[in-house]
């Protein structure tokens, strides 16, 4: 289907939102590239397409398949960012990808929170290890009248509390801490890996319906 100039101007108008959209996901220097490869797909669908029963509707048909330019955009940055979190492996690309797959699903949200919640485990580690040659009388096994509190810190001590545990916590809230990081960071990786599988086979299956 060749596009009147009326038709040009429907596309035109729909890959401007996408861009806006694209704009709240993914970071500015690679929104072009995301929008040409968009609209590449785009136009290729409207050329095989038939002006049947004429070209408003058939456009508006292959527009409504492909989605709201606000849903392409979300659905974009996410196979996006969860690609990038897998092939990687660094933590800023990991973080932006758990937060994206524990904000759209019930599922993503409680893996997400137990994955946050390791993470957190693993740097209280590392934090504790840190803070015991700075204040070792407020960092160990805090023990208020015979009853254990808190293992880690507390500011102010609290009265009465006494604290168990010397130097030698550092290396083991150090060992703690890179063991909990190294599982959960491995855990992640092949949970978004199992993810971006599900979601591709799912996209593969829904494809013979929407062409």
């Amino acid at each position: 289907m060749n596009l009147s100039e009326t038709g040009q101007s429907r596309v035109n108008g729909y890959l401007f939102v996408l861009e806006r959209s694209l704009k709240t996901f993914l970071p500015a220097d690679i929104v072009h590239d995301a929008v040409r490869e968009i609209e590449s797909h785009l136009r290729d669908r409207v050329m095989t397409t038939e002006a049947v029963p004429n070209e408003r509707e058939a456009l508006e048909r292959v527009l409504s398949e492909l989605g709201p330019p606000l849903r392409v955009a979300q659905a974009y940055s996410a196979e996006r960012v969860i690609d990038e979190a897998v092939t990687t492996g660094r933590l800023l690309p990991i973080g932006r990808a758990i937060w994206h797959v524990a904000t759209t699903t019930l599922v993503g949200s409680l893996v997400g929170t137990a994955l946050f919640t390791g993470y957190v485990a693993g740097f209280a580690f590392l934090a504790v290890a840190a803070l015991k040659p700075i204040f070792p009388n407020n960092v160990g096994l805090i023990v208020v009248d015979g009853i254990p509190r808190v293992f880690g810190a507390q500011f102010p001590a609290p009265p009465g509390g006494v604290v168990y545990g010397g130097y030698w916590i550092i290396p083991i809230s150090i060992a703690c801490g890179i063991a909990v990081l190294t599982v959960m960071h491995r855990a992640t990786r092949r949970f978004l890996t199992r993810w971006r599988e599900r979601r591709k086979l799912r996209s593969a299956l829904e494809a013979p319906f929407t062409t």
